[in-house]
């Protein structure tokens, strides 16, 4: 009794340890699940920030470039020269109007140096613009004391918000005489602010929110203002009658980025949020997203449970290596009695085998009581093949009737008796004879039959010492029959993995279809965004040659920077695209890395003196086993996020360290530097960091991105050391190239001529084509053959401003057509892609007209590496979209120039 009390109290104890250990380890599981839980959601509502701020400032940039180019216009001009003329101020709110309906904004506002509107793009409505005083408003005060001046407000006389800009409007000698303002409304960028539940905000400075898909939200103050920030809102009239309310609510939680976790004590609000911010530097607002942490609370909950059953189901595998362990040492125990068994059960077979011999001698010399003891069924017979013993076990097999079975009958009728019960097969005469002939000769057998009922019997035959046979027969239907069921598994078996590699195959085979179409419709998609692209730049090369005041060509630069930017991101789409489908081909070479370094040097040094910085490149004579062009490529990416993040005076320093199994390329900057916990971030698509520096080009986040797909595709590794508040270094590393020595003819200089110079050349050779007045150009005839509209017409347009006689046609069927009916030109621009024809094709059919082709050009957007090849073959030229008008230029230059 005693001894069953202690092991029932030793049981409650291991019970009640098992469930504390249980609820403890699902407690700290739901703690640590939560806090990742929310840091995943933070990081969602960083990236879903960082999405909707960048649409907010497109929109914004989309119209700021508006009132700089309305302030050079003539008509406005000459409009604040002399506010008084009626007739002058009919003709600039005509122009407003005619501005506004091209490019779709709010209102345009003409503003005299006073503060009042002369002319307005909304002259002729009830709430128009002209003869109000916009002196108080920020906007104005702004042109007027710096040049350009924006503000967030609700309109005077519309009542309807929108985001102002305006830009002053200088007279000859440089003094401002007036303003234009053009007004931007906000409503379509929050179409969809409201999915997911998720509610996104946009604040200003002062804390106020101003813009929310959900009404209830507008002009709700985040914070208490102080006096001064009231006054100023007064002042202003920035939300005009507006009711401003407070919002209440106590922060539950805070978390790392920024985040935190609050619950509102409205009674409508009682569910806690994650709130998340992002800061817009150039307009000073403030995005706010704020999110139902449901999934973060279900998700430890969930964590919980799992680790309540991770819990018992350790202490389920503890108690199971238990019991293992007593299992085996028993297993032990029991082969140890086993293997003694096994000696006692041999050594019993061997003296059941000499004893059924000596039964069967002793039952045929009449003693047949020594066989009854015996399992089997057994039978003897002597040298004449009579019957002489046999026990019970045999008779029962065979159901041999009783008179059968006598002394001294031959062992022949029997075997009749079962061939005629059909139990010896198709031939029994031939059956018969076989086994007769094996007992006269006396040797030992083994045999296995089964009868038609299913019963399969083993029969054992050995020969008796002095003449005669002794045959055993045991049932082993029950054996056989698990043998049986055995294989019918496996097969089974095999058949599941068959058909399940059959399936994995499959699943293998559209996965691979699935990012093949992938593949194909991104190089289509960046196929029909770059046509764009490409007649925009001609059109910038055109209107550089037509703006002659230093204001219009800084602003002709910027259209460039941002077009230049774009054509990188969606070469980065691209480059992205190739790398995952396993499209982009290495070439990996003996490379020195001087020349990499050279053309880093050459493209960048420029770039970075007008940004204020100082790039130094320091010499290496090392040689690396990599591909030169993806190995400058991550050294550009490296040293472009340089760039944009170092501030002015800043300094980048590009080297190579030496190592014992390669070299370490390094990009030194001194910028902000980079949190730990940021700098695998940085690694991923779309991630920009917020480092408070204002770059003057932000790029989409894809750089880095692509760096390390390129690096993990040579091999290479990379990495990234950062101070914050001091700088940061990139870094990768290149094996050695496998030389038997370095070669003394290449050293840094020769490389970095070699590097410099086709980029020397190509600059020279433009700057001479625009200044020489005797260019080969003017004069000439060229055909411009593309569909895309903006393309053909920008094309047209850069070429007649360089003298050329140029004419377009839409399609494959009108250039065939033209052809018929004119000579052929002396250059033919032909795009690729034409409707469902192609470039090709066309020119086959020209050169059936014409007898000869022009010199031709071939352009395209695609990334077919095929299509300059094949443009080879026929003696063609190639250019990729979007066409670089210094690159065009050059090479008609040339090829009109020698009369190709």
């Amino acid at each position: 009794m005693l001894h069953t009390r202690r092991r029932q109290l030793r049981t409650a104890v291991w019970i009640v340890l098992i469930l504390a250990g249980m609820l403890l380890s699902a407690l700290v599981a739901g703690r640590i699940a939560y806090s990742q839980a929310l840091q995943r959601q933070a990081g969602e509502a960083s990236a879903l920030l960082a999405q909707r701020a960048q649409v907010i400032e497109q929109h914004i940039d989309r119209y700021r470039i508006m009132p700089a180019v309305l302030s050079l216009d003539p008509q406005l001009r000459a409009t604040l020269a002399n506010p008084g003329d009626t007739l002058q101020r009919q003709r600039a709110n005509e122009r407003l109007v005619q501005l506004n309906f091209a490019n779709r904004t709010s209102t345009l506002t003409l503003i005299d140096r006073s503060g009042t509107g002369i002319a307005a793009s909304n002259w002729d409505q009830p709430n128009s613009n002209v003869g109000y005083s916009y002196a108080f408003r920020p906007y104005f005060q702004l042109a007027m004391a710096h040049g350009a001046g924006e503000f967030y407000a609700i309109g005077v006389t519309t009542g309807v918000p929108g985001h102002f800009i305006a830009r002053a409007v200088r007279d000859e000698r440089g003094g401002a005489v007036g303003a234009v303002a053009v007004k931007v409304e906000l409503e379509d960028i929050r179409s969809d602010w409201s999915e997911r539940g998720d509610v996104v905000l946009l604040s200003d400075n002062h804390g106020v929110v101003f813009l929310s898909a959900q009404p209830q939200w507008r002009y709700r103050m985040l914070h208490r203002l102080p006096p001064d920030w009231q006054r100023e809102l007064r002042d202003t009239r920035q939300y005009q009658s507006q009711r401003l309310r407070p919002v209440a609510f106590d922060v539950q939680r805070e978390i790392d980025g920024g985040a935190r976790v609050v619950r509102w004590r409205e009674p409508r609000l009682r569910e806690p949020m994650l709130w998340q911010s992002m800061r817009l530097a150039r307009e000073d607002w403030t995005l706010h997203l704020l999110r139902d942490v449901t999934p973060s609370i279900r998700a430890a909950w969930i964590a919980r449970a799992v680790a309540a059953g991770a819990w018992l189901l350790a202490v389920a595998v503890a108690l199971l290596l238990i019991q293992r362990g007593r299992i085996a040492a028993l297993r032990l125990r029991s082969r140890q009695e086993l293997e003694k068994m096994v000696e006692h059960h041999a050594e019993a077979l061997r003296n059941a085998q000499d004893g059924l011999v000596h039964a069967a001698r002793q039952a045929s010399m009449g003693e047949g009581q020594s066989l009854e003891h015996l399992p089997q069924g057994v039978s003897v017979v002597d040298s004449q093949l009579r019957l002489v013993a046999w026990n019970q076990r045999y008779g029962e097999l065979f159901r041999y009737p009783p008179e059968l079975l006598q002394v001294g009958r031959p062992i022949e009728d029997l075997i009749r008796f079962n061939a005629r019960r059909g139990l010896l097969g198709a031939d029994p005469e031939d059956a018969i004879r076989r086994r007769l002939d094996h007992l006269q000769r006396g040797q030992p057998y083994l045999h296995e039959r089964e009868r038609p009922d299913g019963t399969v019997i083993e029969i054992r035959g050995n020969p008796m010492p002095d003449g005669g046979f002794v045959t055993s027969y045991a049932d082993i239907t029950a054996y056989k029959q698990a043998a049986r069921d055995l294989r019918t598994l496996a097969d089974s078996l095999e058949r599941g993995i068959e058909q399940r590699t059959s399936d994995l195959q499959a699943a293998k085979g559209e996965a691979e279809r699935a990012n093949r179409s992938k593949t194909r419709f991104v190089a289509a998609a960046v196929h029909d965004l770059l046509q764009p692209l490409n007649a925009a730049r001609m059109y910038l090369s055109s209107l550089r040659r037509r703006v002659d005041d230093e204001q219009g060509r800084e602003l002709a630069d910027h259209i460039e920077a941002a077009l230049a930017a774009q054509d990188d991101i969606l070469s980065s789409l691209l480059d992205i695209s190739r790398l995952e489908s396993g499209a982009l081909e290495v070439r990996r070479a003996a490379l020195p890395l001087a020349r990499v370094f050279a053309a880093i040097d050459s493209q960048f040094r420029i770039l970075a003196e007008s940004r204020g910085l100082r790039l130094h490149v320091l010499p290496t004579r090392a040689w690396v086993d990599s591909d030169e062009v993806l190995l400058r490529r991550i050294v550009q990416n490296f040293v472009s996020n340089a760039m944009q993040f170092a501030p002015r005076e800043g300094r980048i320093v590009l080297g190579a360290r030496r190592l014992r199994e390669g070299v370490r390329i390094e990009v030194w900057d001194s910028g902000p530097g980079i949190a730990e916990n940021k700098r695998e971030l940085i690694f991923e698509e779309f991630q920009r960091l917020d480092t408070g520096v204002e770059a003057p080009q932000r790029g989409a986040g894809l750089g880095l991105a692509i760096v390390r797909r390129v690096a993990r595709l040579l091999g290479h590794r990379v990495a990234v050391r950062s101070w914050p508040g001091h700088g940061s270094v990139f870094s990768v590393e290149a094996p050695y190239a496998r030389l038997p020595a370095v070669p003394a003819s290449v050293d840094q200089s020769t490389a970095a001529a070699s590097a410099a110079a086709p980029a020397s050349s190509a600059q020279s050779a433009q700057s001479a084509a625009t200044a020489d007045p005797d260019s080969p150009l003017r004069g000439r005839t060229v055909w411009v053959i593309d569909d895309d509209l903006h393309s053909r017409q920008a094309a047209l347009g850069l070429l007649g401003d360089w003298g050329c006689e140029a004419s377009g046609a839409a399609s494959a069927a009108e250039a065939l057509t033209r052809a018929g009916a004119q000579p052929p030109p002396e250059l033919l621009l032909l795009d690729y892609r034409l409707g469902e024809s192609t470039g090709f094709e066309l020119g086959t059919q020209l050169e059936a007209k014409w007898k000869r082709l022009p010199p031709v050009v071939l352009m395209s957007a695609d990334v077919d590496p095929t299509l300059r090849p094949r443009a080879a073959e026929r003696d063609w030229h190639f250019l990729p979209k979007p066409l670089k008008p210094a690159a065009l230029r050059a090479l008609a230059s040339r090829l009109l120039a020698r009369g190709e």
